[in-house]
């Protein structure tokens, strides 16, 4: 089968979304088919590369968003063309997905959209934005999301479409329990001290403001450090910097984006990995965490509760409450047998629910089903 994968990043951009299509793409190259991804330039140029054996079309990025999402339906016109896509798949409902609507109504081929987070969660609030997003989802062949918030939430927008829920997957052998790298702890400063880590890119709505705060309160009465593995967003930079401004003498480690292949040695420094996100899709840092046995303490916001519940593989706090955020991250540090016995179960339940071939079967057998509606190769799909 050939299919157009869409995608608003791809590494080396940072981001969960970037780790998850290439975790697809990797995954539908694995089972036999051939897979071009298309993904915005940062530049009016349009670039052609090969990342790790898959062909990455570079959309440019224009002075105007007409003119940018105009090229962009040609680019896939022309590229069906020359190819012949038998599905078109876009991951993250916003511009872009709009375009391979568009191009999959007109071409004849059926497109799937997929919901990851922000664009049901902001960005269908962009009056720029909203228009295109109610398209995709009203026009696309079938609709699929990683957690059942992201589920609601495009059945309110299409009320007469149904909703696929596709979690997440997590490499469980890369992602496992390890003892601590004793070099990397002494490297990074934080040998004997509690480490509550958080993994990704640090920004607002993942809830920095409220982590930094409890961070303070918590250090007042424990010898407890703070590490971010995969940087800070350029918008919240200042905020970390004013903080650290504030509390000098507080340890904290700011670790910039890190490849995955390096991420377990980090996850396996952290004693509480700490989740608040204020809003979310199904974080691949939270499954990667669970698969490492880590115990967490997240907010119960999107995909998050259908992965962790509260008191049996981890803990679950309410959104922006930063006294339930330190009050769950201190009973942790201070109850070693319960962090162990969280970081166990949580590893039962990525064993059990969120494997890497759940998500690729999952994604193959709505591919199956479109097949037989519109009579592509699809049909010889394994």
């Amino acid at each position: 089968m050939r299919i157009a994968l869409l995608s608003e990043k791809y590494p080396p951009d940072p981001g969960g979304l970037a780790i998850s299509v290439q975790r697809l793409a990797q995954g539908l190259i694995a089972a036999g088919h051939t897979v071009r991804v298309f993904a915005p330039n940062d530049t009016p140029e349009t670039r052609c590369v090969t990342s790790d054996g898959i062909d990455v079309l570079r959309l440019p990025l224009l002075r105007r968003a007409d003119d940018t999402l105009a090229e962009w339906f040609n680019l896939l016109a022309c590229q069906h063309a020359a190819q012949s896509f038998d599905l078109i798949h876009a991951y993250y409902v916003t511009q872009l997905a709009f375009a391979g609507a568009y191009a999959g109504r007109t071409l004849g081929v059926p497109t799937i959209v997929s919901a990851r987070g922000n664009d049901l969660d902001r960005a269908v609030f962009d009056p720029a934005k909203s228009a295109q997003i109610l398209y995709a989802l009203q026009n696309a062949a079938a609709i699929t999301a990683n957690s059942r918030d992201l589920i609601c939430k495009a059945q309110a927008l299409a009320p007469n479409r149904s909703a696929s829920l596709i979690p997440n997957g997590v490499d469980a052998d890369r992602f496992r329990p390890a003892p601590r790298d004793e070099v990397l702890l002494q490297t990074l400063g934080l040998t004997g001290r509690a480490v509550i880590g958080f993994v990704g890119e640090a920004r607002s709505k993942k809830g920095l403001a409220s982590l930094l705060i409890a961070y303070r309160s918590i250090a007042q009465q424990r010898a407890a450090a703070l590490l971010f593995v995969g940087g800070v967003r350029r918008d919240d930079k200042e905020l970390l910097k004013v903080f650290q401004r504030q509390q000098p003498d507080l340890p904290l480690v700011v670790v910039p984006y890190t490849a995955n292949e390096t991420l377990p040695a980090y996850y396996n420094l952290i004693d509480v990995l700490a989740l608040p996100s204020l809003r979310d899709g199904l974080p691949n840092a939270l499954l990667e965490g669970m698969a490492c046995e880590r115990a967490i303490v997240g907010t119960a916001v999107g995909g998050i509760p259908d992965a962790i519940v509260d008191g049996e593989n981890g803990c679950l706090v309410p959104p922006g409450d930063v006294e339930a955020l330190a009050c769950a991250i201190t009973g942790l540090l201070d109850d070693a047998e319960l962090r162990r016995c969280f970081g166990q179960r949580a590893r039962e339940t990525a064993l059990r629910d969120f494997t890497l071939e759940q998500e690729l079967e999952k994604n193959l057998a709505l591919y199956r089903r479109l097949a037989s509606i519109f009579g592509s190769t699809a049909d010889t799909l394994p």
